[in-house]
């Protein structure tokens, strides 16, 4: 067997852990806008299965959260509970610190799954970014406000780091859960560090 095929099995808990961090992010996103529960949900299901099935999609298999009895139901009660959650709780950047760790924990697991398809490394890392970054992307353009893509401050580099050090301790033979840990720990201290200290990429600005 090739010592670099990573088993196809990941913990249940890490995509319900992700998905619920991200779900939150889409439901406070339609509080912050004043919308009905209705959206609240809609936006919680659209953040939480949106970058995961776009992955799912590029590996061409089934979307992962059709096949799973409890995805569905957390991302139901995650946006009851955001629905409920009086706003002096969240107000202030509670969202970007939920879309911060949904961010860095997908990119992992998006890794991690990509690589158990014995998808080449580096396009294993981009499967990363996109599971990370594409469920807030379509949260944002729905909404109508500007994309995070749009804007300077670290973001799909958090993701990157996240993808690019998973695929990297998962192909030097670390333990899958443990090197998942890792990966998304140094995303969302890097998507953090941006955050506090406002830590933006240059703009181009080279003229004609």
């Amino acid at each position: 067997m090739d010592p670099f095929v990573i088993a196809p099995v990941l913990p249940p808990f890490v995509d319900l852990v992700g998905t619920a961090v991200f779900a939150l992010s889409g439901a406070l996103m339609a509080a912050r806008l004043n919308q009905t529960f209705v959206t609240c949900a809609f936006f919680a299901l659209l953040t939480g299965v949106g970058g995961g099935s776009v992955r799912d999609a590029l590996l061409g298999q089934p979307a992962f959260w059709l096949r799973d009895f409890w995805i569905a139901p957390v991302i139901l009660a995650t946006a009851t509970f955001a629905w409920f959650l009086p706003r002096r709780w969240w107000e202030g950047r509670w969202l970007e610190w939920a879309d911060a760790v949904g961010l860095a924990v997908f990119a992992a697991l998006g890794t991690a799954k990509a690589l158990a398809f014995d998808v080449a490394p580096l396009a294993a890392v981009i499967l990363g970014v996109v599971t990370g970054c594409v469920g807030g992307i379509i949260r944002d353009v729905i909404a109508g406000v500007p994309s995070i893509l749009m804007r300077p401050e670290l973001y799909v580099t958090a993701a990157a780091l996240a993808a690019a050090l998973c695929a990297g301790l998962l192909l030097a033979g670390l333990a899958q859960p443990l090197a998942m840990a890792i990966a998304a720990l140094a995303g969302f201290a890097l998507r953090a560090a941006a955050m506090v200290w406002r830590i933006e990429l240059p703009a181009y600005s080279r003229e004609a």
